[in-house]
């Protein structure tokens, strides 16, 4: 991946002051509490939250003729795909698989929102009068908003597994300056098993392909990554070994992952796996299949159980995935868009103001065909609202690891109600407050909500005397959510975290500055 912007190289500096001791991983951006290695140790109640739906979904469905497939059934929706907001540009811009029509096998279109609910599809020239941007019949389609990419003409990154013949598919690369009119095939890859992903991972400089594989005869995944991207998609195949010169197998479905309620003898299997960088962590999204087998699908006329999951990384490769109850999820009742085959896209979350925008596939039972009726959902959370530590009407503390600082003031995400209350004291590395950033000295935060709001202390001292040392945070709550904290030399709060699916009055790089 070529970096040219200056705020990029500002951001990797960043990683580098805030490399913390005893091999931890870099503390960069909003220390959201999705990664529990930030507590030393708590008297408060962890809890994980998930997104919810947005009522008026689906957003985007197949309203138009080449949306159908051949057999006239709706399929119009992100197989990861992509969901973007484009600083640039002042719009959420998303790219999705459609049935078709007669003419096609499965295509990619394009559309547009000013607010990440309401779309358009614009009559566009590719296809004239038509949204498809892209007509190669693909199994899956990936789209990257490559915003730290120098060429402008290949500032937006197509990865379609198409097909090559009945049952054989490869993954073909092609680019594209305005995400709608897009090159030839730039690079092409050997076989492939369908249903592969890829997503750029900043922290590291490189693009990652999330290869299916059969791991004892169940779906798995292996990566591939590089800073070549064409040079990662041409040595992609499929692997039969943990020996490959380039790919590695990576990871498969864990024992506890959930089970199909009405199969439960089912084993699960990791259908797909998305990621992107939030804050100072790479989000990866599992889609975790429960079944049953497509034939017995189409034989009880039903969709297969695919539920995404959620976990992160902070070394690019070992994922953690602490809980296993589905993040974004199907549907209790049959006739819901999303009653079945629930998958994630790329791109998000999206950062809308104090929320987290998260767009997702799902299907409806109406006709035996599995793999139709698709259309797109949104579901919202708080913005950093992953997990939250809660304190009841007595006082509860947590103290964080050791960190570096790396900016003059402490911000926190907090929920404290109309009878909450904040304080906080910094420590030194032996545990010892330190004077003038004690909890006494500390102006407390009441009964406040908000996303973003900075501690201070009666002395009038920053953490600038600190910067570059390692400290521990004491925060103290009563009837009181926190959700992630922060440093900062940005009064307004601004992070210097990746933010890499964008959103309106963020940095066009994707940091938060």
């Amino acid at each position: 991946m070529r970096i040219a912007s200056h705020i990029f190289l500002t951001f990797l500096a960043n990683v580098i002051v805030n490399l913390p001791v005893a091999g931890q991983d870099p503390s960069v951006g909003r220390q959201i509490f999705l990664d529990s290695s930030l507590v030393s140790e708590t008297t408060l109640e962890r809890t994980f939250h998930f997104p919810e739906y947005h009522e008026g979904n689906p957003v985007v469905k197949a309203d138009r003729p080449w949306e159908l497939n051949a057999m006239g059934d709706p399929y119009a929706a992100p197989f990861s795909g992509g969901v973007w907001y484009d600083e640039d540009a002042g719009i959420f811009k998303m790219w999705y698989s459609a049935g078709g029509g007669k003419k096609y096998g499965l295509v990619t279109c394009y559309a547009e929102s000013k607010d990440g609910v309401s779309w358009t599809k614009p009559k566009l020239d590719v296809i004239h009068g038509t949204n498809i941007v892209d007509t190669l019949e693909q199994d899956c389609v990936s789209v990257i908003l490559d915003k730290g990419e120098c060429d402008p003409s290949k500032r937006y990154k197509m990865l379609s597994v198409v097909f090559n013949s009945p049952g054989s598919v490869s993954m073909k690369l092609k680019y594209s300056a305005d995400g709608i009119h897009w090159s030839g095939t730039k690079a092409s890859s050997g076989e492939l098993y369908d249903r592969c992903s890829a997503y750029c991972d900043p922290f590291r400089g490189e693009y990652v392909l999330s290869l299916k594989t059969m791991k004892d005869r169940k779906r798995a995944r292996a990566k591939i990554s590089g800073k070549d991207i064409e040079e990662i998609v041409s040595l992609s195949h499929r692997i039969f070994s943990d020996d490959d010169k380039y790919i590695r197998y990576w990871f498969g479905a864990e024992s506890d992952d959930p089970r199909n309620p009405d199969f439960p003898s089912i084993e699960p299997q990791i259908y797909n796996h998305d990621a992107i960088a939030y804050e100072g962590l790479l989000l990866g999204f599992f889609t975790v299949w429960q079944g049953p087998e497509n034939k017995d699908c189409d034989r009880l006329e039903i969709q297969k159980r695919n539920e995404v999951l959620i976990g992160y990384s902070k070394d690019g490769f070992n994922w953690t995935r602490e809980c296993k109850r589905p993040f974004i999820g199907v549907d209790k009742d049959i006739r819901a868009w999303n009653a079945g085959n629930v998958q994630s896209t790329c791109g998000t979350p999206v950062i809308v103001g104090d929320s987290l925008y998260f767009y997702v596939s799902g299907r409806y039972n109406s006709k035996p065909e599995h793999d139709s009726n698709f259309s797109t959902g949104l579901a919202t959370l708080r913005r950093d609202g992953f997990v939250s530590y809660d304190a009841g009407q007595s006082e509860g503390t947590l103290t964080t690891n050791l960190v570096h600082v790396s900016g003059k003031y402490l911000f926190v995400n907090i929920d404290e109600g109309r009878q909450g209350i904040l304080t906080a004291e910094i420590l030194d590395s032996l545990g010892n407050p330190i004077p003038g950033l004690t909890k006494e000295e500390c102006l407390p935060l009441r009964g406040s909500n908000s996303t973003c709001a900075m501690l201070s202390w009666k002395s009038g001292k920053d953490l600038s005397s600190l910067a570059g040392k390692t400290v521990s945070i004491r925060f103290f709550l009563r009837n009181a959510s926190i959700y992630s904290f922060w440093t900062t030399d940005s009064t307004a709060g601004h992070s210097g975290g990746y933010t890499a699916g964008g959103g309106p009055g963020l940095d066009r790089s994707g940091m938060d500055i």
